[in-house]
């Protein structure tokens, strides 16, 4: 199967080469995938690691922002620039486990992959702090009672999705919380694995439970908006009438 794995990554310049080490240890039996980090305009060095891991790794492509866009530019950047149809995604930060990537490509090989939009990979044992598992509980609670998606976890950064049918979704920032309610308002099925969680190693995390709060109260109004103003229809060709030729028997 062709992969691509997408790591929106900003600051992870302890985590993000061992990630990747990781990500190849885990995929080694594969021949055709291609690990594309994208640097959100990092400013802690990372830039120069992975500027010297690239010229090893002949697997590895680096993408770098001019500006800071955020997580949802840095994996439509990703996406874009993939040469594969099969995206897989993970955060930077090291704590999505890479041999969890398995699990999200084998619904790709299964029945019923034709009708498969998203596979969205569901925190178990969540190793973040108290405060920031009990506001991402309170957020998923609200986001599925508004949108009906059906995902506990829309935070996890493991998922997997096809190329073309990610970039026909419309982009907004933050949009990478909203990815099981996007892919079932256009018609796709949407697959639910359960994935393990690690704590961070090195670094921060970018947001507070109060930017995420703010920011998710506009995000929810507006996916809600987007999924009442969608109608999927699914167009077939209409063949033309044949008309009967002079050769034809009557």
């Amino acid at each position: 199967m062709k992969t691509s794995i997408v790591v929106p990554c900003r600051n992870e310049a302890d985590n993000i080469l061992p990630l990747i080490d990781e990500i190849l240890e885990t995929l080694a039996d594969l021949d055709d995938f291609e690990i594309i980090v994208v640097d959100d305009c990092s400013d802690d060095g990372m830039a120069a690691l992975l500027a010297d891991a690239r010229n090893r790794l002949p697997k590895l492509r680096v993408l770098r922002h001019d500006r800071v866009g955020g997580q949802s530019a840095a994996i439509h950047s990703g996406v874009t620039a993939a040469r594969f149809d099969i995206i897989c995604t993970l955060d930077g930060d090291g704590q999505n486990p890479p041999a969890e990537l398995r699990n999200l490509l084998a619904p790709w090989a299964g029945p019923g992959a034709s009708g498969l939009g998203l596979v969205a990979g569901q925190r178990m044992a969540r190793k973040d702090v108290l405060a920031r598992r009990l506001a991402s509980t309170f957020a998923n609670r609200i986001r599925g009672q508004v949108l009906k998606d059906g995902t506990r976890d829309t935070g996890c950064g493991l998922k997997s999705f096809r190329r073309k049918d990610f970039l026909a979704l419309p982009y907004f920032n933050h949009m990478h919380r909203y990815l099981p309610a996007l892919f079932a308002r256009d018609g796709w099925k949407i697959a639910h694995v359960d994935v393990s969680h690690r704590p961070r190693i090195g670094g921060r995390s970018h947001y507070s439970n109060l930017q995420r709060g703010i920011v998710g109260i506009f995000d929810l109004m507006g996916v809600a908006w987007l999924l009442r103003r969608r109608k999927v229809s699914r167009p077939t060709e209409v063949a033309p009438d044949r008309k009967p030729s002079e050769g034809d028997a009557s």
